[in-house]
């Protein structure tokens, strides 16, 4: 019985089926991503997108879609579908009888009495695509038709019909190869049976992305069809599509298929669907092991590394892996205080080098060593609570009440800009910046303490003191139970954000247990939704519950009202902290709704960001590795309590 059941009835409605994205990766960092029933409708959305080197290790969709044709008595039957200004052309998805996601996303099309079987996967450590098509039902001779339709160009761009590419295709053992422009590798397409490639190269004009339409961005591309694939197929027989950056013995295509479909895990459960996803974000190459931010358009950042790294390594039993990233990540760390606008842009992410205090502390309630972990990185350590102290650039200075005060120059994660008009100022004395500056200076004290390093402990044990009676003074109000959101020369923002909630979580906290239930209460009546928290109360008048229109106006959505899932994972860690037991039945509960969140919107996973309204819908990205990594080590936490 599959886990991940869609309705049959449905799939032929565009309306529902266009919704539903999946999402596969390797560990060669390609991906293929598109709607269950293969129309495009981003222009992130293909086949085979894969980074490459010359252009700086960027993904660029090279197979945007292949389109399959069912020939029987001289008539095509098209099962492709692609949406252009006003139309949908062909209608494939009216073939559409059953989309199956175990153990590889699959389509089954039933054309008259054909019943075909498409399934997709990539090469795990390849630049390679591989669609299995096999004919369950046939009474009359049958001719199968594949078309590819090619884009050679960056996953941010579209690319038009034009003079510059290279249009022509050589021959290669069972197809052809093209590279439509230099310096990109050749495209290597060949099929796994004897197969005749007709030359019938042309463009298709004119390919809309509604997703790009929505949000106000170029939505149309010129797709190039070099011609197309024909060959014959029994009933029971299976042929097998290849489209990779090499070329392959047509041989060793169905074998490469079969030994690559036997290393998924299946998605039977949620915690086997998460476990799914988790392990897509992980790629490695060149300069290490990295965590991609989410899919279909991410890349990696290292304030998301940090934040996501134990849920998606510690939480799944992996410290291999966790010690690849944080390794990876933690010798650049330093970096992130140079002002240099070729490293940072010119701005200073302020929370970034606090989050590897946290991440360290995960790796510690693993199993970690604490005293190993002081001997190898109290240098580094120790440095960068230096370039915080002595304020080592112009986005940050520590205050002599021991607070960090943060200018404009300082990035947070809730900052976000639209044409670099700031559309959530927040400067000052930040609420999490400071909880996880507490933090981060308890820790090394307890590590510098058990090393007997006196020295380090004479210098920030006064920190630490003045800090903590610095941040009550400054955050909270005998007329309020819950923390200002920042605090600057002339306001104190009382907006009820969920970064207060760091100031709960987190291992070291300023709070006392009555404060902290009062920060939970208020988070809980105001934030808490079934899809995670809110980024601000709906009591507020800047509040935006649902994210829509053009760019700006989602911009100004992202951190006024929309829901993080990622969140729910310090909320979930707080609660258990102080309610103990207590807390098990709702950690249960938000779970149990959680669940439904699965078949949304990228399937077998969990999306960036909701709407703050209800039915909290779905946005952005479709898989994201922060929202995956929290719901696992949430998931974790419940395990584990409801076991003492």
């Amino acid at each position: 019985m599959d886990y991940l059941k869609f309705d049959k009835a449905q799939l032929v409605n565009t309306e529902y089926s266009l919704k539903k994205e999946y999402i596969r990766t390797n560990r060669a960092g390609s991906f293929a991503s598109s709607t269950i029933i293969n129309c495009n409708t981003r222009k992130y959305h293909g086949l085979l997108i894969c980074p490459i080197d010359h252009f700086g290790g960027d993904n660029h969709v090279l197979l945007s879609s292949l389109d399959e044709t069912i020939i029987q008595h001289d008539a095509p039957f098209n099962l492709g579908i692609h949406k252009f200004p006003g139309e949908y052309s062909p209608k494939g998805n009216k073939y559409v009888r059953e989309y199956i996601m175990d153990p590889t996303p699959t389509i089954i099309y039933r054309v008259g009495g054909v019943i075909l079987r498409k399934e997709l996967l990539l090469v795990e450590k390849e630049q390679r695509v591989l669609v299995r098509y096999t004919l369950l039902e046939a009474n009359s001779p049958t001719t199968l038709r594949l078309q590819p339709f090619l884009a050679f160009r960056n996953i941010h761009s579209l690319t038009k019909a034009n003079l510059d590419a290279n249009t022509r295709s050589e021959d290669v053992d069972n197809g052809v190869k093209i590279r439509l422009y230099q310096d990109f590798p050749y495209l290597y397409m060949q099929t796994s049976v004897e197969s005749e490639f007709v030359h019938v190269p042309d463009w298709y004009y004119n390919v809309e992305y509604k997703e790009e339409k929505k949000r106000g961005y170029d939505c149309h591309e010129d797709l190039f069809v070099p011609g197309y694939f024909e060959m014959n197929i029994k009933k029971g027989e299976s042929i097998v599509f290849s489209a990779g950056t090499k070329e392959i013995s047509p041989n060793a295509i169905s074998k490469q298929f079969t030994s690559e479909i036997k290393k998924r895990v299946n998605r039977d459960s949620f915690e086997n669907c998460l476990e799914n996803s988790a392990v897509q974000f992980f790629s490695i190459n060149g300069k290490g092991t990295g965590i991609i931010n989410g899919f279909p358009w991410f890349s990696t950042s290292e304030r998301n590394t940090y934040l996501s790294l134990p849920g998606l390594t510690l939480a799944r039993g992996d410290q291999k892996t966790f010690l690849d990233v944080f390794n990876t990540v933690f010798k650049r760390v330093c970096n992130r205080f140079s002002m240099d606008p070729a490293i940072n842009g010119g701005r200073f992410s302020v929370d970034v080098p606090l989050w590897s205090f946290w991440t360290l502390q995960k790796y510690i309630e693993a199993g970690a060593d604490r005293k190993e972990i002081w001997k190898k990185h109290s240098k580094k350590i120790k440095e960068i609570l230096q370039y915080y102290k002595h304020g080592s650039n112009l986005a940050i200075s520590m205050h002599e009440n021991g607070m960090l005060w943060i200018t404009e120059q300082g990035v947070t994660w809730m900052n976000i800009k639209h044409h670099g008009l700031c559309l959530n100022r927040r400067m000052g004395y930040v609420v999490e910046i400071n909880a996880l500056w507490y933090n981060a200076i308890c820790f090394a004290l307890e590590m510098a303490g058990e090393a007997k390093d006196k020295e380090f402990a004479t210098e920030w044990s006064g920190v630490k003191e003045n800090l903590k009676e610095s941040f009550i003074e400054t955050f909270c109000d005998e007329s309020k139970t819950y923390l200002a959101d920042y605090v600057d020369d002339t306001h104190k923002s009382w907006a009820v954000r969920p970064n207060q909630l760091f100031a709960v979580s987190l291992p070291y906290s300023c709070l006392s247990d009555d404060q902290k239930k009062g920060v939970l209460d208020v988070i809980e009546k105001e934030l808490l939704t079934p899809r995670g928290l809110r980024t601000l109360s709906p009591k507020n008048h800047e509040y935006v519950g649902v994210i829509a229109g053009n760019e700006e106006e989602r911009n100004r959505a992202f951190h006024n009202g929309s829901v993080f899932p990622w969140l729910i994972g310090h909320f979930a860690e707080a609660y258990l902290k102080l309610y103990k037991l207590g807390g098990e039945t709702k950690i249960q509960r938000w779970l149990a709704v959680f669940e439904d969140s699965l078949l949304e919107h990228g399937v077998g996973t969990v999306s960036e960001i909701y709407s703050g309204n209800p039915p909290h819908k779905p946005n952005e990205a479709t898989s994201y590795a922060l929202s995956v990594a929290e719901v696992i080590r949430v998931n974790k936490m419940f395990n584990e309590s409801s076991l003492k």
